[in-house]
């Protein structure tokens, strides 16, 4: 699979997913929907800029993408052998994000485990 292809199956699945907390989810999966997520976040920013709107866009699209983010990260915890709420380690100041991405980024458990099958 190309790179658009994948992106556009990671777009779909995380929005089709949205409020699906059970599973699995492949990390090239999670890290598209990042990198799309941040991307639709720049966007948007600007246009809240050029607009003049203050920070009203970015705030509608950051709570569009809640939900889904949180269910992918949640997949993608699953997909490591941990428990979703692994996800909750980004409210510990100035680490948890980075804790989540070392997380997000080990390579998922081969075959089946607690969640599931292990993803396509």
């Amino acid at each position: 699979m190309d790179f658009r292809t994948r992106m556009e199956v990671a777009i779909r699945t995380g929005f089709d997913n949205y409020v699906n907390f059970e599973g699995r989810a492949a990390r090239w999966q999670y890290w598209h929907w990042v990198i799309f997520a941040v991307a639709v976040g720049v966007a948007v920013s600007v246009l809240d800029g050029i607009f003049g709107t203050g920070s009203l866009l970015v705030v509608l699209v950051s709570l569009a993408l809640l939900l889904p983010g949180l269910s992918y990260a949640a997949r993608r915890m699953h997909d490591t052998g941990r428990s979703g709420w692994w996800v909750l380690v980004v409210l510990i100041p100035f680490v948890g994000w980075i804790v989540l991405a070392v997380l997000a980024a080990q390579p998922g458990q081969p075959g089946a485990n607690a969640w599931g099958e292990a993803p396509a």
